[in-house]
């Protein structure tokens, strides 16, 4: 009598499906695209600008606290990326936490920012001396549109526009290092830097703002000239005059 048959192998079966295999299906769902993390990051970096020029401008007066939903009203958005822009500012020393209220402008005494201005020549000084030595003349004057954009603004009184075109000027001068480490930390000192006094904006009027963007000008063509006891004297009473 022949053996039995082997039973056929069964058919092949179909993927359970995760669901029935008890598994969560969330992972499954589409993720936002990225456009969407770009709009809202894009919207948050458009909010803080538009922070930071209040702030240097006192339209946001020292002392005050201010809400993140009465701000967001204010820019026609959510209180989300305020409130992200305002943390932002809060590390930056700009502003600080107030629970269950919002955010309080930071009180500047002129001490502070005489502490900002020593602590920044400290560190600028000798950098710009040390590139005075070593930059060719055709690449300060690569800088030359920079002061001139400084200039522009001083001569409009715009403070917000003026204090970005500043630190445009510092940060292209100082990157001539190629050290990076150097420029972040310089540019967050000189942000600290122009947020107003307790008594107001200390630059407002305009002829103080042009001063301010003359001695831009001058730096370059001391730089150029690698007049090394000049451009100590200018960093120092430029420093010490204006934060600029």
């Amino acid at each position: 009598m022949p053996p039995p048959a082997a039973p056929a192998p069964a058919p092949a079966s179909a993927p359970i499906p995760a669901a029935a295999r008890g598994e969560h299906t969330h992972g499954q769902v589409s993720l936002p695209s990225p456009r969407k993390v770009v709009q809202r990051s894009s919207v948050r970096g458009q909010i803080l600008d538009a922070l930071r020029a209040a702030l240097v401008g006192g339209d946001l007066a020292p002392g005050e606290v201010y809400s993140a939903p009465a701000l967001g009203e204010r820019f026609g958005v959510s209180a989300t990326p305020v409130r992200e822009a305002m943390q932002q500012l809060a590390t930056e020393g700009a502003v600080e936490v107030v629970p269950n209220r919002g955010f309080r402008v930071t009180e500047r005494s002129a001490r502070e920012l005489g502490e900002l201005a020593e602590v920044r020549a400290l560190i600028e000084v000798p950098v710009m001396l040390r590139l005075a030595r070593t930059v060719p003349a055709a690449r300060w004057c690569e800088l030359r549109p920079l002061a001139e954009a400084s200039a522009v603004a001083a001569a409009g009184g715009d403070l917000a526009r003026y204090a970005e075109a500043d630190r445009a000027f510092h940060g292209a001068v100082l990157a001539l290092s190629g050290n990076q480490q150097l420029v972040q930390v310089a540019d967050d000192l000189h942000r600290r830097s122009q947020w107003p006094l307790v008594s107001g904006p200390v630059h407002g009027r305009r002829a103080d703002l042009v001063a301010d963007a003359a001695e831009h000008m001058a730096l370059l063509e001391a730089l150029v000239a690698q007049d090394l006891g000049v451009v100590q004297s200018l960093v120092r009473e430029h420093f010490a005059g204006s934060g600029g």
